[in-house]
């Protein structure tokens, strides 16, 4: 058994969120997180614990009035709270809300689709630069953090049935390991002390620049290009030119 594997414990995170520590984000909390800045702020406090807007400046290379305007549109969505007790004249202290943010799409009205899609791309970008930074310090790390780091990309060629279940399947190894969820926490006695925050990003997408309609097989799609052959406004001809 790996000491980092969770023994005799119901384990739904990440499978199912937890409505007492997770949160579903609805349209409000959605606009406010669907910023890069934001995004970074939130998995800051999420990550380390209580900060205030002047150490996430100096964290995130902000000045302290942008960060104090971003920590109030969080706050505002609920998805941060102030730490009243820790607060002085000066500096504000505040917190997590949640432990993790889940996105049901297929909730999103139209007019939220393209807020949906902001939040998608600031969550893409900050994912990217959080592998940037990882790629950067991999050759100063120990030996055997070197050997648990990738970097991967495994193309396959899967229906969408198939491609659930493969998502399904390895959601399912990651709950069942040690998750992160209170970094204000102590130790438990039973952790070894080598045990460190470790990121295990999933991202998994249908190829992008293909033109794919909704339920058509190759042969349809064969079919009905052929049948548009040379026409200058199909959205078939256009799918193809955005796709390089």
């Amino acid at each position: 058994m790996l000491s980092g594997m969770v023994e005799n414990k119901p384990a739904p995170w990440p499978l199912e969120p937890d409505p007492e520590r997770d949160v579903l984000l609805d349209a409000r909390s959605l606009r406010a997180v669907a910023h890069p800045a934001r995004l970074r702020i939130l998995g800051l406090l999420r990550m380390e614990g209580p900060a205030t807007a002047t150490t996430l400046a100096v964290k995130l290379g902000l000045n302290t009035g942008a960060t104090s305007y971003h920590l109030r549109q969080l706050a505002a969505a609920g998805l941060i709270v102030e730490v009243e007790e820790r607060g002085t004249g000066r500096d504000r202290w505040w917190r997590a809300a949640h432990r993790s943010s889940y996105l049901n799409v297929e909730d999103l009205t139209e007019d939220e689709k393209e807020v949906g899609v902001a939040y998608l791309r600031a969550v893409a970008l900050v994912y990217a630069e959080k592998m940037q930074r990882a790629a950067d310090e991999r050759p100063m790390l120990p030996r055997q953090w070197q050997d648990a780091t990738t970097f991967s990309d495994f193309p396959f060629l899967l229906t969408p049935d198939e491609a659930t279940r493969m998502l399904r399947e390895l959601r399912e190894v990651v709950a069942r390991y040690r998750p992160l969820s209170d970094p204000a926490a102590a130790r438990p006695a039973d952790v070894s002390g080598e045990a460190r925050p470790y990121h295990v990003q999933l991202q998994a997408f249908l190829q992008p620049g293909q033109d794919i309609a909704e339920g058509a097989t190759d042969a349809e799609r064969t079919e009905d290009a052929e049948g548009t052959e040379g026409a200058e406004d199909t959205e078939s001809v256009g799918g193809t030119e955005d796709g390089g």
